[in-house]
C-alpha cells in the first residue's frame, strides 16, 4: 500500500535547520501502514533533507561547514545569470539531496537514539515551504 502526505514549513531561509521528525513520525503513525519505509522529499532547488543530532551546537557547526563549503560572498555563475544572489544555495542543497528514506516498523521510525531528520532552507530569504512524505507498506 502506499499512503503520501505532506508537510507545510515556514522557514527564514540562510541555512534554517528544522526538526521536523515529529510531523514525519505523526505521518507514519496515522497512515494505516505498520512496516514499511518512509521517503520525506522536498521539491526545492535550494533546501535539502538529512539527519543530524538536532542540539544547538552540532547546528551551529553543520551550518558553519556550510559557509566554509560554499560561502554566500563566492562568485557563482548562477548569480551571473539570474541575479538572484542564490547561487550558493543551489550548490548547498544539491551536497545533502533533496530526500531521505528511514524504514518504520510497527508504527515506529527506526531512527538512532540522537537521530533527528532535518529540513534544511539555504535559499537567501524566509520561504513557504511543502515537504512530501511518501510511505511504502503494509498493515
Amino acid at each position: 500500500m502506499i499512503v503520501t502526505g505532506v508537510i507545510e514549513l515556514q522557514t527564514r531561509g540562510f541555512g534554517h535547520v528544522v526538526d521536523i521528525t515529529s510531523r514525519v513520525a505523526h505521518v507514519v503513525e496515522e497512515s494505516g501502514l505498520r512496516d514499511g519505509l518512509v521517503t520525506v522529499f522536498c521539491p526545492s532547488a535550494t533546501s535539502a533533507v538529512t539527519t543530524i543530532e538536532f542540539e544547538d551546537g552540532a547546528v551551529r557547526d553543520f551550518q558553519r561547514l556550510f559557509d566554509e563549503i560554499a560561502p554566500p560572498d563566492r562568485a557563482y555563475m548562477h548569480n551571473r545569470r539570474w541575479g538572484d544572489g542564490n547561487g550558493h544555495s543551489h550548490v548547498r542543497a544539491a551536497l545533502l539531496g533533496p530526500s531521505l528514506t528511514v524504514p518504520f516498523v510497527e508504527r515506529r521510525m527506526t531512527l538512532g537514539t540522537w537521530q533527528q531528520i532535518v529540513y534544511v532552507d539555504f535559499d537567501n530569504r524566509p520561504r513557504d515551504r511543502r515537504l512530501v512524505v511518501h510511505l511504502i507498506g503494509e498493515n
